[in-house]
């Protein structure tokens, strides 16, 4: 019974030193000579010029929510293309409906100015 459960362990085992062994050989191989530079918040060499909790502008939110919606559009149409033979007018009739619902949401956002970036 054992045997069956061994390839799972030889696959835990190498999931362990891939993941342990680059970190092993990072701390003994690169050196370590920190400075005010290295240890500083932003590398970049300049100090921050504002605060880092600062507010975003909601527009931005809302193309992010819009780009993330008509994405997943995608995700739905791919599946419904391939099984398309098999799905009928049915099928076809849902995707129709979904899709209007979708351009009619781009016109409405469109409409009210949200894909405008001043």
């Amino acid at each position: 019974m054992l045997q069956n459960y061994f390839p799972i362990l030889m696959f835990v085992v190498v999931g362990l030193f891939v993941g342990v062994a680059p970190i092993l050989l990072g701390r003994l191989v690169a050196p370590s000579r920190p400075d005010p530079e290295k240890l500083s918040p932003y590398e970049c060499g300049f100090e921050a010029f504002e605060d880092a909790r600062m507010k975003f502008d909601v527009r931005y939110y809302l193309v992010a929510i819009l780009f993330i919606l008509f994405d997943l559009e995608v995700a739905f149409l791919v599946p419904w293309a391939v099984v398309f033979k098999e799905l009928g007018m049915f099928g076809f009739g849902a995707m129709l409906i979904f899709l209007g619902v979708l351009t009619i949401g781009l016109a409405y956002e469109w409409k009210k100015g949200a894909l405008e970036w001043e």
